[in-house]
């Protein structure tokens, strides 16, 4: 894996990511150490890297275990040390994961599994942060099942 970033000028906090795919993401600082709050700080974005490498873990285990999963939200809330380096030393998973029939049984596996063994992120602040999680599921009666959907089709 490769990534390139790069400050953007002289005034300011900017900073443009490139990863190896070919993607490019602005960073900025808070205007109190220079930036001007244009875009998320880098550890934003290790926060949000981190939920989307959970969420996504959640998803495709779920769709393995032939749950009709329909969406998978994760609401991240994280603490810091007060300190240099302020490493994070807290950090909540909220998972709202919406589907039909979904076993609560599966959806609280897929997110174990996804913290203890696959989610790379996760693991990784793990080793200075507490992890917690929690999780609702949210009945998705508004579209038909996978079943009903092949069953008008035919």
């Amino acid at each position: 894996m490769e990534a390139n970033v790069r400050w953007t000028g002289v005034s300011g906090m900017s900073f443009l990511a490139e990863t190896g795919s070919g993607h490019a993401v602005l960073m900025d600082g808070a205007p109190e150490g220079g930036g001007h709050n244009l875009a998320p700080r880098p550890m934003e974005m290790v926060l949000l890297g981190t939920g989307g490498c959970s969420a996504y873990d959640v998803v495709l285990i779920l769709r393995k275990g032939k749950q009709d999963v329909r969406g998978c939200e994760v609401k991240l809330s994280a603490e810091r040390a007060d300190t240099e380096p302020k490493v994070f030393t807290k950090i909540h998973f909220h998972f709202l994961v919406t589907g039909r029939n979904l076993k609560a049984n599966l959806v609280e596996r897929a997110i174990a599994l996804s913290h203890e063994k696959y989610c790379s992120a996760s693991i990784m602040l793990g080793k200075t942060a507490e992890m917690t999680h929690s999780y609702e599921i949210i009945d998705d009666l508004s579209m038909p099942s996978e079943h009903e959907r092949n069953t008008k089709a035919e």
